[in-house]
């Protein structure tokens, strides 16, 4: 480290000759840094909001018959699950579980007498599910549904306003039971919510799990959602629940997760070229640097090497001026993208809707430590090894031709 210390200030000294060029290099490392950082902080930032989502919308682990994932349904609940109550004791024995929300999801029609429309319809344990899955629904006008509500629904936005339905009025919903006769049951809107995506809340319908099975006549539900204690669990936890429960399908949320691994598949590629494209615009600006400060002392070279002074120490001392400017660059586009990352938490910037929804959401970058490390030490790498090619070929010509140079 003590035979270091010359090397650097040396090169530290030299970067300092020609400080506009330096300070353009500095300057570009900075915003290809901040560049890649934003970008990279962006997508973390968006799978990180997916993911939950994701696992709170079907638990971050779901139980069912492997014919549920695997086949479809020729009456509702046909692979449904029986005996919910003894499952739902198992599942709560593991010291991971905190909560068991069983689920049906049926289809059929509803009517307000004039007209009937498709639903997509969802059974659920109201107070449980609104308290471990908190405000996943906007509300818009009514209240939302409560364990002691019997025969209550809550309908989308889309198809309230195609109802014409308002909070009180009555509807008839029509199914097929699991015997496959057709059933229907008077109930009374308790709200009208919003998911956020049109095509979702012209169909989706929310009523209680007893109203449900009356419905449909039977006491199977079609799915257990498994909620944990936090994300890190799911893979543990779903090793122990498949085999204390061999004869059912334990899957994550990962592997319902269609619109999240769609997501982070194209965002990986987006970005990823986004981050090549940077890296080897870095790069070509500290060799461009370094190429013209190598070209400028080649004399300075030439007289180095006659007063005995090893390439390999020449070629360091580039080295060491590329790492420098590299990381002043770096070091300064990191503390840009902290900057940035932080402004946006105290001045939230609203996103436009995506494709298929309604609603926007903020725009936030993640602070990930891991993505800073990496960045810096990829600019710090390509910046040093960039500078070492470039001088390894003055260095080592003759020193004749050197000291001759003009």
């Amino acid at each position: 480290m003590t035979k270091l210390l010359p090397w650097l200030k040396f090169a530290c000294l030299n970067t300092l000759r020609n400080r506009r060029r330096s300070a353009v290099t500095i300057t570009i490392a900075a915003l290809g840094t901040a560049a890649i950082l934003l970008a990279g902080g962006f997508a973390l930032f968006t799978y990180q909001g997916l993911a939950q989502s994701s696992a709170r919308s079907t638990g971050h682990l779901i139980v069912a018959k492997p014919e549920q994932f695997s086949r479809d349904e020729d009456v509702p609940l046909q692979h449904g699950l029986d005996d919910v109550a003894a499952l739902k004791s198992k599942l709560l024995a593991d010291d991971a579980v905190r909560q068991v929300l069983p689920k049906i999801e049926f289809s059929g029609l509803i009517s307000n007498g004039d007209k009937s429309t498709v639903m997509m319809a969802s059974g659920i344990e109201p107070d449980a599910e609104f308290a471990v899955k908190g405000p996943f629904l906007k509300m818009h006008t009514g209240r939302v549904l409560a364990s002691s509500d019997t025969q209550q629904v809550m309908l989308g936005e889309g198809l309230a306003r195609s109802l014409k339905a308002t909070p009180g009025s009555s509807l008839t919903l029509m199914a097929s039971t699991t015997e496959g006769a057709l059933n229907a049951l008077d109930v009374t809107v308790s709200g009208i919510f919003s998911t956020g995506i049109g095509d979702v809340d012209k169909r989706l319908v929310y009523t209680d799990l007893g109203t449900a099975q009356k419905l449909l006549v039977t006491q199977r539900v079609s799915s257990l959602g498994v909620f944990l204690d936090r994300m890190e669990s799911t893979g543990p936890a779903q090793d122990r629940l498949q085999a204390a429960l061999p004869r059912l399908t334990v899957r994550t949320w990962l592997d319902q997760a269609q619109f999240y691994r769609s997501v982070k598949e194209l965002y990986n590629r987006i970005f990823g070229a986004l981050g090549v494209i940077i890296g080897v615009i870095v790069v070509f600006v500290v060799t461009n640097a370094m190429a013209m400060a190598i070209i400028e002392r080649t004399r300075e070279i030439g007289t180095l090497r006659a007063l005995g002074t090893l390439p390999g120490q020449l070629v360091r001392s580039f080295a060491l001026e590329g790492l420098m400017l590299g990381g002043v660059g770096a070091l300064a586009g990191a503390l840009v993208a902290l900057g940035v990352a932080g402004a946006l938490l105290v001045f939230p910037v609203q996103m436009p809707p995506p494709p298929g929804r309604n609603t926007g959401y903020p725009l936030q970058v993640a602070m990930d430590p891991t993505l800073y490390g990496g960045t810096l030490l990829a600019m710090l790498a390509l910046a040093t090894v960039a500078s070492a090619l470039v001088a390894r070929r003055t260095v080592n010509q003759p020193i004749v031709h050197a000291l001759a140079h003009v």
